[in-house]
């Protein structure tokens, strides 16, 4: 134990529950990450406590407070701004620094003992925060075997605190990086989504891949590595270019997913064609083999489908001489609520073309373009027409159907070339007049 290095005062609500298990007779610290994050000055939203208690005395001493069990026999607390999870010592540990000895990486191996308003740093994480090191506790090979997520989690970890991998601790990563594939695709996933909203995600890739990490968790993206694109376009490989993209894109989780995934077919369609290679259909292609993996990751339906259509759509080839019309249809393939973010990913995806010349002038503005559009409140769905399926059923003695759906796609295209159109009068003309096949 050494003497608090730094001004760790505890919220009433932690304070209590170790007094709790203490009073209980039970050995009880603050550990892990809280105290990671504290030393380097980071918010703490969660909070993790280590005790002797087994977890049906813990159960038992927290019964007026909601919490439920699920794993390893930690209890977590639910309240209200905040979430603790307390646990018994670990592998059969003795004690604290048992404990602390089978934890994954130095600067998650540390723990505050409340009553002695010390810190236990047996493995000297305080020293390689510091140093800025992420580095296993102990051997790192028994500690990846023990739970092969920790191989992706320290490169997500150097990742978001802008720390290196400790040599020996990096060479094991490589030597187990085939162990990856026996934690579960849903831990894979969280990993890859707390990487991915990271300030760099792109650091943590190109060491996910000289790990072979990569190769097991995202093979496709591997399949990149290497790819050449249009010189007079690309700076980068389509590799290369893919995590740029996510570098330059807002932290948002399915802007930073449409991001990395963009262009992950593009190698499986490449063809050399008059001089340069060409990668026809690429977007189509990608937005279908983007849902196959974030299907095997696990991640949400909705999540899937908002990437994919994202994806399928990111090809934007506007420029001033289109029409309010075209400009209409884009906003019509798009979603009214998407068209912003297809923006964004296009622009991103411009960007990491690494080009000097600025490509965001175009795009700027067919931005006001749509801004202006919405103002306007130009009908660019089929919520947006002054008549309904009812009205089409009364005017034409219609009974519910495909039939009537096809009528008012046909009144959307009409309003989408002439907005003045959209009125219960001129929509109704063209109602009887059957257009535009001249019946209905």
């Amino acid at each position: 134990m050494i003497p608090c290095p730094f001004d760790f005062s505890l919220p009433p609500l932690i304070s209590n529950a170790l007094a709790r298990l203490i009073d209980a007779g039970q050995e009880a610290c603050v550990v892990g990450g809280v105290l990671r994050d504290a030393l380097l000055g980071r918010p703490v939203p969660d909070w993790d406590i280590t005790t002797s208690a087994p977890s049906d005395l813990i159960s038992e001493l927290f019964k007026d407070m909601k919490n439920y069990c699920l794993k390893h026999g930690t209890v977590t607390l639910v309240l209200p701004d905040t979430r603790v999870e307390i646990t018994p010592y670990r592998a059969q540990a003795r004690s604290v620094e048992e404990d602390l000895a089978k934890r994954d990486f130095t600067v998650n191996a540390m723990a505050w003992d409340h009553i002695r308003q010390t810190l236990i740093d047996p493995w000297e994480g305080g020293r390689d925060l510091d140093r800025h090191i992420i580095r296993a506790t102990g051997d790192p090979d028994s500690r990846f075997r023990e739970d092969p997520i920790r191989l992706l989690r320290g490169i997500r970890l150097a990742t978001e605190l802008g720390f290196e991998i400790h040599p020996r601790t990096l060479a094991a990563i490589k030597a187990d990086a085939f162990l990856i594939n026996r934690a579960a695709a849903e831990r894979i996933r969280g990993e890859l989504t707390r990487l991915l909203m990271s300030s760099h995600p792109s650091n943590g890739f190109r060491v996910m891949y000289n790990c072979g990490i990569l190769a097991e968790v995202l093979p496709e993206l591997c399949e990149g590595k290497g790819v050449e694109q249009d010189r007079s376009h690309h700076r980068y490989t389509v590799f290369d270019h893919a995590i740029e993209t996510v570098d330059r894109i807002l932290p948002v989780l399915h802007l930073r997913l449409a991001a990395l995934l963009h262009d992950i077919a593009k190698p499986r369609v490449k063809h050399f064609e008059r001089g340069k290679w060409r990668f026809l259909g690429h977007a189509q292609e990608s937005a279908d083999l983007a849902e196959r993996i974030m299907a095997r990751l696990r991640f949400s339906r909705t999540l899937m489908e908002k990437v994919s259509h994202l994806i399928g759509n990111h090809m934007i080839g506007y420029s001033a001489e289109w029409g309010d019309g075209a400009v209409r249809r884009l906003i019509r393939r798009a979603g009214t609520e998407t068209i912003g973010d297809l923006i964004i990913l296009r622009k991103a995806d411009l960007l990491a073309h690494g080009m000097n010349s600025n490509p965001m002038g175009p795009l700027e503005d067919l931005e006001r373009r749509v801004a202006s559009i919405f103002r306007k409140q130009q009908a660019v769905s089929l919520r947006d027409l002054a008549l309904n399926g009812h009205d089409v059923m009364e005017v034409l003695h219609l009974e519910p159907g495909p039939r009537v759906g096809r009528i008012l796609d046909d009144l959307l295209e009409a309003v989408t070339d002439d907005p003045h159109l959209n009125n219960p009068g001129d929509l109704l003309s063209l109602l009887k007049k059957g257009m535009p096949s001249g019946q209905y």
